[in-house]
């Protein structure tokens, strides 16, 4: 990791996840216990409506932790009930955080890959439906990070669990002053309940 994502790490790590988060984590922590000491490969397919912020910052940010904490076999995905793109904020502010932004291809659903280390396979992020070809079809964690999903995807085809897991939308901030700081503050939100999750893997 470059220097800008090791700081924004250790902010990360200063973030106090309260019990009844924690609650809320417990099934998704159980589920990649369960693959790791069965030494199998944990594949998590991260769930909202548009596929275009809350989805894009729960793959990213788990894979960094999975990473950190050394947890091997971690596959992270993401889709949304309906194909948008990725936010153009939720790029800036992976940048912010010091993972590398590089856009494989524009047009109206853009394709970029994200670096966390130099050394890394990078993270391909566009947006897709939840079950496109790109996303395991089965043997895998659904978790469903916007209440709309949640409550819109009762039954999620080939998951072998399902766990809600909800963040609120940073999209209530867009065309606000506030936008950055809210953006920034749910990146930092989602990924320290990520980096909890992977912390508890033994």
């Amino acid at each position: 990791m470059n220097t800008k994502l090791v700081n924004t790490v250790t902010d990360i790590l200063k973030f106090e996840i309260n019990q009844g988060r924690k609650a809320i984590l417990q099934p998704l922590i159980d589920y990649i216990q369960g693959k790791s000491t069965d030494g199998l490969d944990i594949n998590i397919n991260f769930i909202c409506t548009h596929n275009s912020r809350r989805s894009h910052l729960s793959q990213v940010w788990a894979k960094i932790a999975a990473a950190y904490y050394q947890i091997p076999r971690v596959f992270c995905y993401s889709g949304g009930t309906e194909e948008t793109a990725m936010f153009p904020k939720i790029a800036e502010t992976f940048e912010k955080a010091g993972i590398e932004v590089i856009t494989i291809s524009e047009g109206s659903n853009p394709v970029y890959a994200l670096k966390y280390d130099k050394n890394a396979l990078p993270i391909i992020g566009f947006s897709k439906t939840y079950d496109a070809a790109f996303n395991p079809q089965s043997n895998f964690a659904a978790v469903m990070t916007c209440s709309q999903a949640d409550g819109g995807c009762p039954f999620i085809a080939g998951a072998e669990k399902r766990v809600p897991i909800t963040f609120e939308d940073p999209k209530v901030s867009d065309n606000t002053d506030q936008q950055d700081q809210v953006y920034n503050l749910r990146s930092l939100e989602i990924a320290s309940e990520m980096f909890y999750v992977f912390s508890q893997i033994k």
